[in-house]
C-alpha cells in the first residue's frame, strides 16, 4: 500500500464539479461494471467475486463523497448537490439488489474451495439479495424499489431539519450567572443588551452545566428538545410508515426484526429483553443517585420533589463539585483544544504503533479542517481529516464518516471525524467524546487492508461498532495518560488526585444514565414496532417507563433524536457495545495502559480484521474466551 495515494480534494470553486465527477463518475463506472457482469456471466467463483467487488468499490466511493460533503461542506448548494447525488446512488443500489439477472449469476456460483474470506463474502452477497426482496414477485419488487427511494428522501429530509435547525434563546447577562469567563467573553450582548445562545453544543452544553439561573436552563432545554419540531414529526411519521411496509413486504413482523436480523442480537424481541435487563440492573443505582440530586435541588427550591432534564446536568455538576471536590470549571482549564488534539494523536499513536503526519498542503473543504497521513512504520496506510468545530449547515453531533474504504493494493482508507467542539477550553466530557469518535477512525484505517471492500474498516455487525470506541474512552480517564497533554495556561499538569476524584464523580449517576439510555433505546425500538399515531405521547410513555426523570411538557424529543435516522430501531447498540467494551478492557493492565503486548494483540485481533469475521469471534480470539456480562455488571454495581 506504500505507493497508493489519497484523493485530491477540490478547492471551493471546483467542488460542485468534483461532486459530479466523483459521485456520478463512480456511479457510471458501477453501471458499466454491472453491464459487463451481466454480459460475461462469470461462472468461476473468484472471478465473479472480484467483479462484484469492483462494483461495490465504485458504489462505495460515490456514496462516501456524497455523505461527507452533504454533512460538512459550508456551501448549501454543494450540500444539496451531494444529497441529490446520494439519491441517484441509492436508487441504483436498490435496483442492483432487485436485479434478477445479477442474482441468477451469483446463485449459480459454486463456492466450493473458496478461502474463508471469499466464502464469507459470497454468503453475505446472497443474504443481501434475499433481504432486498429479489426473490419476490415483480409487483413486490417494484414496490420495494419505490419504498427504498422514499425512505432515503425522508431520511435526508429528517437529517436536514436537524442539521439546519439550530435554535436559540436571547437573555440578559445577569441571566447567565455562573458561566465561565471565557464563555462569556465569546458571547457579547447585542445593542439591545441581550446575549444570543444557540443550541449548538459549544453554546448549550456549558450553559446547561454551569448557569445557575433555572429559568435560563429551562428555556434552553425547551429549545434543545424541540429542534426540528414540528416539521420533523411529519417526516418521521412518514419514515416509520415506509419502513414498516418495507419490512412487512419481506415477511418480517416489524422493521426492528428486519434490522436486527444482521446484527449480533438477532431479532427485535431480544432487543426488548436486553433493554429490560439493563434497566433492572441499573434500577437501584439510578434511584439512589437521583435522590441525591433531588435533595441537593431542594436546598435551593425547598418545595422541590423531583428533578428533570432542565436541572439534571446543572445539579449533577453541583453534586460533583460539593461531594467529590471536582469543579468542572477548574477541570476544563487543563483541556485546551490544541493540546488535547495533539495529545490524542500522541496517545493513540503510541498505543497502536502509528504515526499521524500532518499534511499542510492538503486541499480541504473548510479552514478548520486538518488532514493527517497515517503511517505504520514507514508505510502510509491511510489518511484522516479532523473537522472538529461547529459552523452553520454542518452536521450537529459527533461521528466518523468514510471518505474512501481501504482496498488492498487499490486505494487507501480515508476517514473524516466530524465534531462540534470549542476552539478554546474543552469540558472533560468532550475530551472523552473526542477519544471515542477517534476510535472509529482508527478502526476504519487499521481495518482497511482488506481484499474485499465489504469487510474494510468498521464493517462488523452494527451493534459491535461502538465497542472499540467505548473502550478507547478509558484512556481519557487515566491519570498518567492525561498527564502527557493536560496542562493549564501556566503549564501545570493536571493533578493525579484530581483525576481520581473525577473518576469517582463520573461514577455518580451511571445508573440513571443507563436508564436514560434505555429510554432512548426503548423509544427507537418501540416506535418501529408499533408505529404510534402520536409520537410525542410515545416519548412521554416510554420516558415514564424507563427513565427516572419526568417528561417536560411541550417538548418533542423525537424530532431532535437524529439517531432515529441512521440507527432506526437500533439505538440499543450503544449499551450492547458498552457491555462488550467493558469486557475487552478487562484484558488490559490498568496500571499500564500502554502495555505493548496487549495493545498490539487487540489491534491485530479486533481492529485489523475489519468485518472479515463475526464480532463475537473477534472478541473471543482477543480475550481467549467468549465475552460475558460480568465486567459491565461489576462496573455498574461499584
Amino acid at each position: 500500500m506504500t505507493k497508493l495515494e489519497p484523493q485530491n480534494l477540490p478547492d471551493a470553486a471546483a467542488t460542485l464539479a468534483w461532486i459530479a465527477t466523483r459521485c456520478d463518475g463512480e456511479l457510471e463506472r458501477a453501471r458499466d461494471l454491472v453491464a459487463g457482469f451481466k454480459a460475461q456471466r462469470p461462472t468461476d467463483s473468484l472471478e465473479a467475486l472480484h467483479a462484484w467487488n469492483d462494483i461495490e468499490v465504485a458504489l462505495g466511493n460515490a456514496a462516501a463523497a456524497a455523505s461527507v460533503y452533504a454533512e460538512t461542506n459550508p456551501d448549501g448548494a454543494v450540500r444539496d448537490a451531494a444529497d441529490q447525488a446520494m439519491q441517484r446512488i441509492d436508487a441504483f443500489s436498490t435496483d442492483l439488489g432487485l436485479d434478477r439477472d445479477i442474482y441468477e449469476v451469483v446463485t449459480a456460483v459454486d463456492g466450493t474451495g473458496l478461502d474463508p474470506d471469499s466464502s464469507r463474502l459470497l454468503e453475505r452477497i446472497l443474504r443481501d439479495f434475499h433481504r432486498s426482496g429479489v426473490d419476490r414477485d415483480e409487483q413486490t419488487r417494484e414496490r420495494l424499489r419505490d419504498l427504498a427511494q422514499a425512505e432515503l428522501l425522508a431520511s435526508q429530509e429528517f437529517a436536514k431539519f436537524i442539521r439546519e435547525g439550530a435554535r436559540s434563546i436571547r437573555v440578559r447577562r445577569e441571566d447567565l450567572a455562573g458561566m465561565p469567563d471565557d464563555w462569556m467573553s465569546a458571547h457579547e450582548p447585542d445593542q439591545g443588551g441581550l446575549v444570543t445562545v444557540t443550541t449548538d453544543y459549544p453554546d448549550s452544553i456549558p450553559l446547561m452545566t454551569y448557569c445557575s439561573v433555572a429559568s435560563t436552563r429551562r428555556a434552553m432545554t425547551h429549545e434543545r428538545l424541540n429542534i426540528a419540531w414540528p416539521q420533523g414529526d411529519e417526516v418521521l411519521q412518514r419514515l416509520l410508515g415506509l419502513r414498516a411496509e418495507h419490512a412487512s413486504l419481506l415477511g418480517y413482523d416489524s422493521w426492528a426484526d428486519y434490522d436486527a436480523e444482521v446484527k449480533m442480537i438477532g431479532d427485535g424481541g431480544a432487543i426488548a429483553e436486553f433493554i429490560d435487563q439493563i434497566s433492572a440492573a441499573a434500577a437501584g443505582s439510578a434511584q439512589r443517585d437521583k435522590a441525591v440530586l433531588v435533595a441537593r435541588r431542594r436546598q435551593d427550591v425547598p418545595e422541590a420533589t423531583d428533578i428533570d432534564a432542565a436541572d439534571l446536568t446543572y445539579y449533577s455538576e453541583v453534586v460533583r463539585k460539593e461531594d467529590y471536590a471536582v469543579d468542572a470549571q477548574l477541570t476544563r482549564t487543563f483541556f485546551a483544544f490544541e493540546k488535547v488534539r495533539q495529545g490524542l494523536l500522541e496517545v493513540t499513536g503510541r498505543l497502536f504503533g502509528l504515526t499521524w503526519r500532518r499534511v499542510d498542503d492538503a486541499t480541504l473543504w473548510h479552514g478548520d479542517v486538518t488532514a493527517y497521513d497515517v503511517l505504520q512504520g514507514d508505510e502510509r496506510i491511510g489518511r484522516i481529516y479532523l473537522d472538529l468545530h461547529p459552523r452553520e449547515g454542518k452536521y450537529k453531533h459527533a461521528a466518523q464518516f468514510v471518505l474512501a474504504s481501504g482496498v488492498r493494493g487499490r486505494q487507501l482508507p480515508e476517514g473524516v471525524l466530524v465534531c462540534n467542539f470549542s476552539k478554546g477550553l474543552m469540558e472533560h466530557g468532550e475530551v472523552v467524546t473526542l477519544f471515542h469518535e477517534f476510535g472509529h477512525l482508527i478502526h476504519h484505517v487499521v481495518g482497511g487492508d482488506q481484499q474485499w471492500v465489504r469487510f474494510s474498516g468498521v464493517a462488523t455487525e452494527w451493534d459491535f461498532v461502538e465497542a472499540p470506541s467505548q473502550m478507547l474512552e478509558e484512556w481519557a480517564w487515566d491519570a498518567d495518560i492525561l498527564a502527557t497533554f493536560a496542562s493549564d495556561a501556566d503549564g501545570h499538569t493536571i493533578p493525579p488526585d484530581l483525576v481520581d476524584r473525577m473518576r469517582k464523580a463520573d461514577d455518580f449517576g451511571k445508573g440513571f444514565h443507563a436508564r436514560t439510555q434505555m429510554f432512548y433505546a426503548a423509544l427507537s425500538l418501540g416506535i418501529h414496532r408499533s408505529k404510534p399515531d402520536d409520537l410525542t405521547q410515545a416519548v412521554r410513555e416510554t420516558q415514564q417507563k424507563y427513565s427516572v426523570f419526568p417528561y417536560i411538557e411541550d417538548t418533542h424529543f423525537q424530532c431532535a433524536f437524529g439517531h432515529l435516522d441512521g440507527y432506526s430501531s437500533g439505538y440499543y447498540t450503544y449499551m450492547w457495545s458498552l457491555v462488550i467494551a467493558k469486557d475487552m478492557f478487562s484484558a488490559f493492565d490498568h496500571a499500564n495502559l500502554f502495555d505493548p503486548e496487549v495493545a498490539s494483540r487487540y489491534r491485530d485481533k479486533v481492529l485489523a480484521p475489519g468485518g472479515s469475521d463475526d464480532a463475537a469471534d473477534l472478541v473471543a480470539d482477543f480475550l481467549g474466551r467468549p465475552y460475558t456480562f460480568d465486567a459491565y455488571a461489576a462496573w455498574l454495581a461499584e
